[in-house]
């Protein structure tokens, strides 16, 4: 590719509304370019990035036994009804009527879809296992897009579906799905964790996430240094922090604390650590009948210690709050506590409500906590002699750095990832709603035994910048790179050997199958060198006259501090040893 005849569209300034490195320097570096919120055009040097991570996608699923499909963006509401999901999904999915007002959803997953071409396609258990995948667009209406592409509404997915006779054959096809995206990530040139995670709202029993590792992450990555042991912060296990739980010293003691609302206020009123206080937590639930009818509300109290904070992901997994909770409302708190929040607390109560302790917290002895009363808290506090035991002690917290391990293994620690990969096993949960079955060997119908897996190749783009940038640009790992390498002659237009030994480097690397660009634009050194460090292209060789009359041209690696002269006899050579790492 010659760039005169590309298209290179660079800004010296991002637009204001752009928020992270990577937004910044995609719309600098001319790769997208803003339609509306959340929605971009991807301009021919991004797209040719997207192609590359989709050819690597495609290979390995390919390699892995997946077959390619491509299912409709738009999808009827009948078979998301069949499931649930019309009425489950928020407002993420975007619904509209036909002009025969009929309702459609622009897909955000597929797993509907490719449920109904299952149990049209699938009838025997000869024809199983069977994994089918897409790489297509998908659109789901974020309340608030932001970040670029990294959380924009439309967007490209390669999303795969496997189906399966049993659940040992269905964790065979999930493990060789695991190791793909393991190939897939290795091969993108990406620092990444694959770690144990919720399912979600996708559902089903096991998961793991691929996470990009870069310090702008939205998501916190638990890990065990010394050990194999990795999970999103949702499911990172926390252990009690306390073995056991110590005799009293102290007396219960209703203790002023004007004005000190937060456990943070109360330990530094009292001069105590933050630890030795307990943060209380009310939660609701709205009960039904068999029917399905209203029958009242359960008030919950979640305690955690007063330095830690609570995991929303495993209270719902608390049993009584599976079905959904929320936080009460201030009416239900003080008709339950008889105050205000910020000085709630287990003891004396004005109307029963179900306590749960978290594992640290059930342990702990002489503590602090509201005492239900504005203004005043309980020190000396403990468990069976001032207050019942706990009706349930379950894992409420998110970890902290230094937490042992799950493992035992170690401490933990904590950095932060970028979501690009997910992988399901989501069991008979899409097979049973929907009713696709297959006759197995004794002549009998069974569902499906199911997994999902995806990975958002257009977020790739975002996260791998987010990892490898610096003051002057993107840094782009070899696999991802729009080019591999660029040819910067300078004095293009006035020096026939310049010209000459640019172009037999050039069509030299063509010839070997590398993909490159000479920038025959005759710019001045300076705005080629911007532009492509820039773009974020990894290798660059700079041929000028002043060089070739010593009889030397210039490489430098995008990393690289500096040039390194290299002779002309020897430049493709040296080169070609550089595109092959070495």
């Amino acid at each position: 590719m010659r760039a005169s005849q590309y298209f290179i569209s660079t800004l010296k300034e991002a637009p204001a509304d752009a928020e992270v490195v990577s937004q910044k320097l995609m719309l600098r570096a001319g790769f997208i370019r803003k339609v509306a919120a959340g929605i971009y055009s991807y301009l021919p040097i991004g797209l040719r990035v997207i192609r590359k991570v989709e050819e690597i996608v495609r290979e390995e699923m390919n390699r892995a036994g997946a077959l390619e499909l491509t299912m409709p963006m738009v999808q009827p509401s009948e078979l998301w009804a069949e499931t649930g999901r019309w009425e489950k999904m928020g407002e993420e999915m975007l619904r509209f009527k036909d002009r025969h007002e009929r309702d459609f959803a622009l897909q955000p997953t597929s797993e509907e879809v490719v449920t109904d071409i299952a149990r049209q396609e699938l009838k025997s258990y000869r024809q199983l296992p069977k994994n089918f995948y897409q790489i297509q667009t998908k659109f789901r209406d974020e309340r608030r897009p932001r970040f670029g592409v990294m959380r924009g509404r439309e967007f490209t997915m390669k999303d795969a579906y496997s189906f399966d006779r049993n659940m040992d054959a269905a964790g065979r096809s999930y493990d060789a799905m695991y190791a793909a995206y393991c190939r897939i990530f290795d091969r993108l040139g990406l620092t990444y964790r694959a770690v144990a995670a919720d399912t979600g709202a996708i559902g089903g029993d096991r998961s793991h996430e691929f996470q990009v590792i870069a310090d702008t992450g939205e998501d916190a990555i638990v890990y065990c240094p010394d050990s194999d042991y990795a999970a999103n912060i949702e499911l990172a296990e926390a252990l009690s922090l306390l073995a056991s739980r110590a005799a009293p010293t102290h007396g219960l003691e209703k203790t002023p604390t004007p004005g000190a609302a937060t456990c943070a206020d109360v330990a530094k009123l009292l001069g105590l650590p933050l630890a030795t206080t307990v943060k209380s937590l009310v939660l609701a639930t709205d009960d039904v009948d068999d029917k399905g009818q209203p029958a009242g509300v359960t008030v919950w109290l979640l305690l955690v210690r007063g330095d830690h904070a609570l995991n929303e992901v495993k209270a719902s997994k608390v049993e009584g709050l599976k079905a959904g909770f929320r936080f009460a409302t201030e009416a239900e708190i003080h008709e339950h506590f008889g105050c205000k929040p910020g000085y709630l607390g287990p003891i004396g109560m004005k109307k029963p409500v179900k306590v749960v302790a978290d594992r640290t917290v059930a342990n702990m002895s002489d503590f602090i906590c509201g005492a239900n009363d504005e203004d005043y808290h309980y020190t000396g506090a403990n468990w069976g002699r001032d207050l019942p035991e706990p009706d349930l002690v379950a894992d409420l917290r998110n970890v902290v750095e230094g937490d042992p391990s799950p493992d035992g293994k170690g401490r933990l620690a904590i950095q932060r990832g970028i979501e690009v990969g997910h992988v399901f096993y989501l069991g008979t949960k899409y097979s049973k709603a929907m009713n696709a079955t297959f006759l197995d060997e004794d002549g009998k119908p069974k569902h499906f035994e199911m997994g999902c897996y995806g990975i958002g190749v257009t977020r790739i783009l975002g996260a791998a910048i987010e990892q490898n940038n610096d003051a002057r640009g993107i840094i782009w790992p070899d696999a991802l790179a729009p080019f591999r390498i660029v040819v910067c002659p300078v004095g293009w237009g006035k020096s026939e050997a310049v010209r000459s030994e640019a172009l037999k480097l050039y069509e030299g690397l063509l010839a070997a199958g590398v993909d490159a660009i000479l920038d025959d634009r005759d710019e001045r050194p300076g705005v080629m060198f911007a532009d492509w460090e820039l773009i974020g292209v990894p290798h660059r060789v700079v041929i000028g006259e002043r060089g070739l009359k010593e009889g030397m041209a210039e490489y430098q690696g995008r990393r690289d501090a500096e040039a390194t002269k290299v002779a002309i006899g020897d430049l493709a050579g040296f080169v070609a040893a550089k595109l092959r790492g070495q």
